[in-house]
């Protein structure tokens, strides 16, 4: 039997989206962005991505070999849209399912990584892997550490590159591979997203189209107590990050991390204080 991913509705409750979520890995949520949303959002991208070279390098060879060519990505998207810092950052269903997910492994969650992949005519088919191996000195097993999604800016077809996600690989042995028919093209219309785990294996798909682009928003939240993959307070300039409202500083990592009741400690204070109440009250 093939596989499949399932879907469900973003009017869903948040128990009907991760209990596919947390059986397979991985989960569709259709009409995710409003029309109006989707929109402006697209707007707002547009000059921003028309800025971006496809031939741009990155830290080391690796990453240049793992994004590819005929890539154009847009990092650090919340200093860069507010449409998505306000809207698509602190969107209730991302937050119903982080508390679902990564809630019972953290005291606070926080954004790992927003950036917009858009994937040109040619771009050949990403190498499979699952996100969390990013942080590839955490023990294993352990518990879930990572939310990640991909929303579909565009619609997304498999002839056009939609991310493959491999169902049920999120309780592989870590040494097993996913063969082709293993693989299934998250194809959902615009505004619609595929949400997966961080144990989840993946990839961005194959643009075999001759004058098309692949565009999808790539956003992943991790929990608190780890350093995310961008570096957050960088990307977003002081002066912006004040004007934000108080849920969007606390997904980019302003807040303290404070595990004391579960009998832990805190990270991230500024003064011993959470540094995003200084900011609320104008001392930082």
């Amino acid at each position: 039997m093939p596989a499949t991913v399932q879907r469900v509705s973003a009017s869903s409750s948040i128990e009907a989206l991760t209990t596919p979520l947390l059986a397979d890995g991985a989960v569709i949520v259709e009409d995710l962005l409003d029309a109006d949303l989707l929109a402006r959002f697209n707007t707002e991208l547009a000059p921003v991505l028309a800025a971006v070279s496809p031939d741009r390098t990155y830290l080391n060879p690796l990453i240049d070999a793992f994004y590819g060519k005929r890539i154009r990505q847009v990092v650090g998207v919340a200093a860069k849209s507010r449409i998505f810092a306000e809207e698509i950052l602190c969107h209730d269903l991302y937050a119903g399912v982080c508390d679902a997910v990564l809630g019972p492994n953290c005291s606070t969650v926080q954004l790992n990584v927003a950036q917009v992949m858009d994937r040109g005519p040619g771009a050949e088919q990403q190498m499979l892997h699952r996100d969390e191996d990013v942080w590839v000195h955490l023990p294993k097993p352990h518990p879930e550490v990572q939310l990640a999604s991909v929303i579909a800016l565009v619609d997304f077809r498999a002839e056009l590159g939609a991310t493959l996600v491999a169902p049920g690989s999120h309780r592989w042995p870590r040494e097993r591979q996913a063969t082709p028919d293993e693989l299934v093209p998250a194809e959902m219309p615009a505004g619609s997203a595929v949400i997966y785990l961080g144990s989840t294996i993946h990839a961005g798909g194959t643009n075999a189209t001759a004058d098309e682009h692949r565009c999808g928003m790539h956003m992943s939240f991790c929990v608190g107590w780890l350093r995310t993959e961008e570096n957050q307070y960088l990307s977003m300039p002081p002066e912006t990050a004040r004007t934000l409202p108080r849920r969007a500083l606390e997904l980019l990592g302003y807040s303290a991390h404070d595990a004391i009741e579960a009998g832990g400690g805190y990270l991230g204070a500024v003064d011993l204080l959470d540094p995003v109440q200084l900011i609320q009250a104008g001392k930082l």
